[in-house]
């Protein structure tokens, strides 16, 4: 009887081993900032970005020359205006203070949403050859090695070198 116990022990043993070998994970890393960095579409996007700000920037310029403007003769001639035109560039001044900040925090707000818009294609077609690639090579699982969520690993391979290639870039 104990050796039928022992020869069921082993058995299960062995049935949980070549179980576990055949579910081994195979993990492969990524530095996407890298990968993203490298893609061609990159250099366009940021070109557009760069535009986009400059136009916004010219407006801003615009806005706050013409508030300095505003400030500059409203001090300069403050001395011999009377109390109500006194009020009505001191409101003129505030108004435009207001829109100028208000400007400000659109302008940023769009700016963010133009930058998500035009990356997001670039993403994707990364995102899709990191799949690729992974699914090719039979990877369980890729870590993004950029964002630093990785604190210990065992020696993994680097999936950049593959995805590059998956995507025609040098």
């Amino acid at each position: 009887m104990k050796t039928f116990k022992i020869a069921i022990l082993m058995v299960v043993v062995a049935l949980t081993t070549t179980v576990t070998a055949q579910k081994s994970a195979k993990i492969g890393h990524i530095n996407s900032n890298d990968l993203l960095s490298a893609m061609p579409e990159r250099n366009e996007v940021q070109k557009e970005l760069e535009d986009y700000a400059n136009q916004l920037k010219v407006t801003m310029d615009a806005m706050r020359k013409e508030y300095e403007t505003k400030v500059g003769e409203f001090q300069a001639k403050q001395d011999v205006m009377t109390d109500i035109i006194k009020d009505t560039k001191i409101k003129e001044i505030t108004d435009l203070e207001r829109r100028i900040g208000e400007f400000q925090q659109t302008a940023e707000a769009d700016l963010q949403k133009k930058e998500t818009s035009l990356l997001q294609p670039i993403i994707d077609k990364a995102k899709t050859a990191i799949n690729d690639v992974a699914k090719e090579n039979g990877y369980t699982y890729v870590l993004d090695s950029s964002a630093g969520s990785v604190l210990y690993s065992v020696e993994g391979d680097d999936l950049l070198p593959k995805v590059k290639t998956k995507l025609g870039i040098k």
